[in-house]
């Protein structure tokens, strides 16, 4: 799924790059389902996050602390653009990264641009024990299922206005959501 962004003002912009990018909350199977999509398309996938760690040289909860999470989201920001840059796959985004206005025009452009952005969406009970509601993820610590419920208050709207394609991965297992966005795909 290549083409052309089109003119710019200084002359021709690059190509689209990423095959999909799938957005949502903790727990809607962002990652599983990149894995899957990317093996059903026969292409690359790529984490946001993984890329977040690589270049930090450390886990998410460990810059959360050490650095705080505007350090983070800088990171976040920097791995999100460059991977709608440079990426040809499969693109799995950290729940919080369509948060930045910077990262959500990318996405859209992206996406005016003829990409597909799937919005992942799950429901807290799907999502619990998926996520797990552990300290490994930092901004659900107190109240696990309080936090993810206003995270997705605070997200949901920019998860729908962002996305063009949402699937509802309740109940599903990774390939048979893979298998409906490739479907999207092709």
């Amino acid at each position: 799924m290549t083409a052309p962004h089109g003119e710019g003002a200084g002359g021709p912009t690059p190509t689209l790059r990423p095959r999909a990018v799938l957005i949502g909350p903790p727990g809607s199977g962002k990652s599983t389902v990149a894995r899957a999509l990317s093996l059903a398309l026969g292409v690359h996938g790529r984490d946001t996050d993984n890329d977040v760690e690589q270049r930090a040289g450390k886990p998410i909860r460990e810059i959360f602390v050490d650095e705080g999470e505007p350090h983070f989201r800088e990171l976040e920001l920097d791995a999100v653009l460059t991977a709608l840059r440079e990426h040809d796959g499969v693109l799995a985004l950290g729940g919080g990264a369509v948060l930045d206005p910077r990262a959500e025009q990318g996405l859209v452009e992206y996406r005016e641009a003829g990409g597909l952005v799937v919005f992942l969406d799950v429901s807290l009970a799907h999502a619990a024990p998926r996520v797990g509601f552990n300290t490994a993820r930092p901004l659900l610590l107190g109240n696990p299922r309080a936090q993810w419920q206003a995270l997705m208050e605070a997200r949901r709207p920019i998860y729908e206005r962002v996305a063009n394609l949402r699937v509802v991965t309740d109940g599903l297992r990774p390939g048979d959501v893979a298998e409906r966005i490739r479907e999207e795909i092709a």
